[in-house]
């Protein structure tokens, strides 16, 4: 089995220290770390997702797992902006206002980093102001909103109305979390993409249409 196949094994099964020794001796070998993030790492990440969506393990197995790739990818983002590298899509997420959970958003984040999206990371319990601000740095493509309680359901649209009154108009929002519905989709957006987190080859670049896999269960909003 080649080494890049070890990480990705490592991280699909949460190896932390297997993870980071893999990434090591691939940079000893003198392979470019673009290369370790897609034929290494994504391939470890989609494949824990797969399993995911296929009900074969479940939040603990993926929180074990989110925690292997940031043991490699520190080792290899040094490597990345002097060789010309960029994240192809900004994107910034975090749990709304009044929402302390952060699980469903870590797994997101992991997803989008593995698949070259430079994210932001903001929150818990983030202002509606914050998203906006936070959007407005890295000229944000991409807008992703959580929310685990019914009662912090309001402050999704808020932190939607936010975004668009501070002149975010070309952002494609996103939105997870458990209570989320197609109805209450139709209350805060125009347009609604039920997806799958978990997709084999991570979630694929921003397009008109916004991400084709974020979170669980997923909707898309065009303002």
């Amino acid at each position: 089995m080649s080494t890049l196949k070890q990480l990705a094994e490592a991280v699909e099964n949460g190896q932390r220290n297997d993870a980071k020794l893999r990434t090591q001796t691939l940079r000893a070998e003198g392979r470019k770390s673009l290369e370790i993030i897609e034929q290494g790492l994504v391939p470890g990440v989609a494949g824990i997702g797969e399993k995911f969506n296929n009900n074969e393990v479940f939040v603990p197995e993926m929180r074990i797992a989110a925690r292997a790739m940031p043991e490699a990818m520190p080792l290899l983002e040094p490597l990345l902006a002097p060789a010309g590298i960029k994240p192809k899509v900004p994107a910034v997420i975090g749990p709304v206002q009044g929402d302390q959970h952060d699980i469903g958003k870590n797994l997101v984040a992991m997803r989008l980093k593995g698949a070259n999206f430079g994210v932001v990371e903001v929150g818990p319990n983030v202002p509606p102001e914050q998203f906006a601000t936070a959007a407005k740095e890295p000229n944000a493509a991409v807008g992703a909103l959580s929310a685990l309680l019914t009662t912090t359901m309001p402050a999704l649209k808020a932190a939607v109305l936010a975004l668009r009154a501070a002149g975010s108009t070309t952002v494609k929002i996103i939105i997870g979390g458990g209570p989320v519905t197609p109805g209450f989709a139709s209350e805060i957006g125009r347009r609604r993409l039920p997806s799958r987190c978990g997709q084999r080859g991570g979630p694929r670049p921003a397009t008109r249409r916004g991400p084709a896999s974020s979170m669980r269960p997923l909707r898309e909003y065009q303002q």
